[in-house]
């Protein structure tokens, strides 16, 4: 039978590229997406095959998952073939797009490399993020292995086509997302698309001559009967998803199933876990079978359609089930996936024990003892129904010792500089380095980030012009990562974290709780000043939010450092990366050539709210950086929301030495690519014009300095060169208008 089968290659590779080598062959229409650990090599692989010219797959950078989730519902709209990738909180940003995709019976794929949904942040492995899509319709299939991934993926379509709804490919993150295996993939990729079969999905809202209102307003009844008809196509998905698995392992020679099963047929006590632990799993077995006991273990590989007669029929002689998560449903006695076997078999009738635990939560590793404890723990009569594996006990009288002495008021107090009002301008006076030397940092030099990293660099420069007491919020990213790690912290004063797209709004929240409570008397009289740390492209998916708070005016610093990518997640493509870089999203080769389109211009975009101060500020000026730090913390205190944005360097991702930063940075100032200057109260004025001191360069010379653009001197880019310089002199051009007029 093997000969007659197409033609095979084996290969050596993770999750997260098998999942992409199988969007590269199928060639979808457009791929939506935004990236999030440990899902975003599936982006980066796909990127590189396409400027390798292996696919023409339309891949859209989007600024968030929801709006990833978007485009992807837009792409299905019109009847096209579309895919996306995702995990954890990006997973959860983007859960309320998933009902109206399967509501609307429009068909896509979709991958979750599973992990932990924070808070607290963990980017290790967990299915707490998947477990939150059970009830929105979609199709989900759960692949143990690297090669159930590609195989999955290439079924995936084909059930999502059949019975038209969305579907989830689910493997673990970092284990089976990032573990290399040997893994055969069809030669031919005509093989993987022929198996799929021609596309017959109509136009949807593309056809003109056949108008159709996709997503309207509905009522009950008519809404129950939709539901209805979403419950059909998942009941039609039961029997389909079956013989679509039959189908293909006659023509790859693996077989898929809804659950897989290993030495059960006689065992009376069974584990049944989900992932790259069903492998762990079977090695336990085989040792307590060694032992005369009778064990096995099964796994699934469809959660929707849940496949709970299946799970009956291989469970029938066991006396005692207990199902693993590795999530929680929090008091309901048990994880999902333990609910529901243990609903599955009372409906058969089985007084089978289903005993329930908890393991591996936040990617902790689960070993074969793991698995052995586990399943002896089935044997024991007096085990508890429900309770955390790997739990350990914590101290009852546990205090924590501050790592720091808290700061004063008198310490951050600074009498050298003064800020004064005259005429709607702020002076600034005595804002210079020497001055500011006493000030304590706020921010300890013991932190993680990399040797050039300019995070801590420019965070300290802003607290140098800040005095009295502080209250810090970063959002995620790289600056939140290195400073945080439990139990310690490089802070000396309150800090609170949240996720990207939400920090200014979760500040704003704060500040107006810290009002209430010195309104009632809850809390002693005094000033404190909020500010928002935000960057690796945090002013992306977060720019609603800090929009709506600029918009508001909350009393509160915005200071966004631009490293010019998603740097905590391994360099993809940020809005404000330079066009024509290299990252890990934006490949060099003959189908591409770096970034596609210009850097945005975020004080350009804050500046059209309205708000009271916005500023640019870069290390290589410090004193600028310091008066426009004091002149941010006047306007946050007396007018509403100030925003400051400095370039940060990352050496690692720029592709240059920790030692040039400062004259990297001096350049971006020097060529105007980051132009320093301030809008106070809707007036703009430059701080510093390189052409009036001689200074002024070609942007050329700043990209060359940095290896992620460097390729842009090569005379092959010479027009992507060109246009960069003139869009960077047209922006030029017009803030020295804006400073010129007095009204501006």
């Amino acid at each position: 039978m093997e000969s007659t089968m197409p033609e095979q290659k084996l290969l050596f590779e993770s999750g997260n590229e098998m999942a992409a080598y199988a969007a590269m062959q199928i060639n979808y229409h457009v791929m939506g997406y935004y990236p999030i650990t440990p899902s975003t090599q599936i982006a980066e692989v796909l990127d590189q095959m396409k400027a390798d010219g292996r696919h023409t797959i339309g891949m859209i950078p989007a600024e968030g998952e929801h709006s990833a989730a978007g485009i992807c519902y837009g792409a299905s709209a019109g009847g096209g073939r579309v895919f996306n990738a995702t995990s954890a909180n990006g997973l959860l940003y983007a859960l309320e797009q998933l009902p109206v995709q399967s509501g609307t019976r429009r068909p896509m794929v979709m991958n979750v490399a599973c992990r932990t949904v924070s808070g607290p942040l963990s980017i290790k492995g967990d299915h707490s993020d998947l477990m939150f899509t059970l009830n929105t319709g979609w199709i989900i299939l759960f692949a143990s292995s690297p090669q159930e991934v590609y195989d999955c993926n290439i079924c995936a379509l084909k059930i999502a086509e059949r019975v038209k709804l969305p579907v989830i490919v689910a493997f673990d993150g970092f284990f089976t997302s990032h573990q290399k295996q040997r893994c055969r993939v069809f030669a031919d990729d005509r093989v993987v698309r022929e198996f799929i079969g021609p596309l017959s999905s109509d136009l949807g809202v593309l056809d003109v001559a056949h108008p159709i209102t996709l997503g309207s307003y509905m009522n009950e009844p008519d809404l129950l009967n939709n539901k209805y008809q979403l419950h059909l196509a998942m009941e039609a998905a039961r029997q389909e998803i079956p013989k679509i698995f039959t189908d293909y392992e006659a023509l790859a020679g693996r077989r898929l199933s809804a659950v897989q099963s290993y030495r059960t047929e006689d065992a009376e006590a069974v584990l049944c876990v989900l992932g790259s632990a069903y492998l762990t799993a079977k090695a336990a077995v085989d040792r307590l079978r060694e032992e005369g006991k009778r064990v096995g273990v099964i796994t699934l590989g469809v959660l929707r359609p849940f496949p709970g007669e299946e799970i009956a029929k291989l469970c029938k002689n066991a006396q005692t089930v207990l199902v693993a998560d590795r999530q929680d449903s929090y008091g309901a006695g048990g994880g999902n996936l333990s609910l529901e076997i243990r609903a599955a078999l009372q409906q058969t009738g089985s007084y089978t024990r289903v005993l329930s635990r908890i393991f591996g939560l936040g990617g902790r590793d689960f070993y074969e003892k793991d698995a052995v404890e586990l399943l002896e723990a089935c044997f024991d009569p007096g085990a508890p129904a429900f309770d955390y594996y790997g739990a350990y006990k914590g101290q009852s009288d546990f205090a924590p010792t501050p790592y720091f002495a808290p700061i004063s008021e008198q310490e951050s107090a600074n009498p050298t500089i003064t800020c004064t009002e005259s005429e709607g301008k702020v002076t600034v006076r005595g804002a210079d380095v020497r001055s500011t030397l006493s000030r304590p940092k706020r921010l300890a030099p013991g932190h993680g980030a990399c040797p050039g990293c300019g995070i801590p660099v420019n965070v300290n420069l802003l607290l140098r012009g800040i005095e009295g007491n502080v209250v810090l919020l970063f959002q995620t990213g790289c600056g939140m990562v290195v400073t945080t790690g439990y139990p310690q912290t490089a802070f000396k004063v309150p800090y609170i974290h949240n996720l990207f797209q939400n920090g200014a709004a979760t500040l704003a929240g704060l500040i107006q709780i810290y009002r209430q409570r010195q309104a009632r008397g809850e809390m002693p009289e005094g000033e404190i000043t909020f500010i928002m740390v935000i960057g690796d492209g945090g002013m992306d998916i977060g720019m609603g939010s800090s929009l709506g708070t600029a918009l508001r005016g909350d009393p509160m610093i915005i200071l966004e450092y631009d490293n010019g990518g998603y740097m905590n997640t391994g360099y993809q493509l940020s809005y404000s990366t330079p066009m024509g870089a290299k990252s890990a999203t934006s490949h060099l080769g003959d189908a591409l050539w770096g970034k596609s389109f210009f850097h945005k211009d975020m004080p350009r975009i804050m500046a059209a709210t309205g708000m009271p101060y916005v500023a640019t500020a870069a290390e290589s000026n410090p004193s600028d950086f310091i008066a426009k730090a004091a002149k941010a913390q006047y306007y946050a205190r007396h007018f509403g929301t100030a925003y400051i944005k400095c370039l940060s360097a990352c050496p690692l991702n720029w592709g240059d030495q920790p030692s040039t930063e400062r004259k990297v940075i001096d350049a971006a100032v020097n060529c105007c690519y980051h132009p320093l200057y301030e809008v106070e109260r809707g007036i703009t004025s430059l701080s510093y014009n390189p052409e009036k001191s001689g200074k002024k360069i070609p942007v050329g010379d700043f990209l060359g300095m940095m290896g992620r653009t460097r390729h842009l001197c090569n005379a092959e880019y010479d027009e992507i060169r060109d246009k960069i310089q003139d869009e960077v002199d047209r922006r030029w051009n017009r803030l020295k208008i804006l400073a010129e007029h007095p009204s501006l």
